[in-house]
């Protein structure tokens, strides 16, 4: 914990603050883009290749300098972090996504992860969220059940979407803890997670195909974008960021703004009509997230 204590310092919780509301910005546009996009008509292999391929790409220069397995780093946390965010947690995501509208998957899967990073911080790491952190969390969870129930439209979901979202949240919040404890820098987890990601998702090519080289360039090019330079690169860097400068639980907290800046944005950028419940679900999880991150509370993280 001493050297995790140390890395944490580098970064003043500041930057991490700001690094963190980057990350839902970028996940909030990508919800908003699924959402009014076209059907897409590449499959969860060839986005996996863009999300992963492109970063491991552009990162080459840090893992070819670390090693793809370097010898300083525990070999569990590198493991988690590799299925908590990798290739194997993006087929799992795209098996939920298919059977989920994008608003309801915005609070089923950042709008969860914080819940499940804050709970394995306590249950495995004896982290002690004071009181206000602990009623923050409960407003986030209250805002994503006004978003679901009533934000949502009349939409039905069904097993897939309540069992595999959470699932791979829970997945993503692993991911949180991992890199905390890993001793990698943002830049070498992102590059670590990436490269190996890429290689997993190639060997997995003859088995499940590949559309990437058939697909219209133009939705390629949007692909390219929102998965490989957003998402893939910059969100994953931030986000790396966020855990170093305030830790992963309030890191992970500031993610459960995602669904209801999803829906604002929906509605400021596309024409959307905003309802009384989204806006409800708007005021509650932001002050969640503000209860949680500890900005009101005495003892700071």
């Amino acid at each position: 914990m001493a050297a995790d204590t140390a890395k944490t310092s580098e970064i003043s919780p500041f930057t991490g603050r700001l690094a963190a509301l980057a990350v839902v910005a970028i996940w909030a546009a990508w919800l908003v883009s699924t959402r009014h996009g076209t059907v897409s008509s590449l499959k969860a292999v060839d986005l996996s290749l863009l999300r992963y391929g492109i970063p491991a790409l552009i990162l080459a220069p840090v893992w070819l300098r670390t090693g793809l397995w370097p010898k300083a780093t525990p070999k569990w946390p590198l493991v988690l972090m590799i299925l908590g965010s990798g290739a194997p947690f993006f087929q799992i995501v795209a098996v939920g996504m298919r059977a989920t509208p994008a608003s309801a998957a915005g609070v089923l899967l950042p709008g969860v992860m914080p819940l499940a990073t804050a709970l394995i911080g306590v249950a495995i790491y004896r982290e002690r969220p004071d009181l206000m952190r602990w009623f923050g969390m409960g407003a986030i969870a209250l805002g994503g059940l006004v978003m679901l129930t009533l934000g949502v439209g009349e939409v039905e979901l069904g097993w897939r979407s309540y069992l595999i979202l959470p699932f791979c949240a829970t997945l993503w919040a692993i991911f949180t803890h991992a890199f905390r404890r890993s001793g990698l820098t943002p830049l070498e987890g992102g590059a670590l997670v990436c490269v190996w990601s890429t290689l997993i998702t190639l060997a997995l090519i003859p088995f499940l195909g590949v559309r990437l080289f058939s697909a219209p360039l133009g939705e390629i090019g949007l692909q390219v974008l929102t998965q490989g330079v957003l998402s893939g690169l910059c969100a994953t860097l931030l986000y790396g960021y966020a855990i170093r400068a305030l830790g992963g639980t309030l890191a992970a907290a500031f993610t459960a703004a995602t669904p209801a800046a999803a829906a604002v944005g929906g509605g400021l950028l596309l024409g959307e009509q905003i309802g009384a419940a989204t806006i409800a679900a708007a005021v509650i999880t932001g002050l969640g997230v503000v209860l949680s991150t500890g900005l009101l509370s005495r003892r700071q993280a």
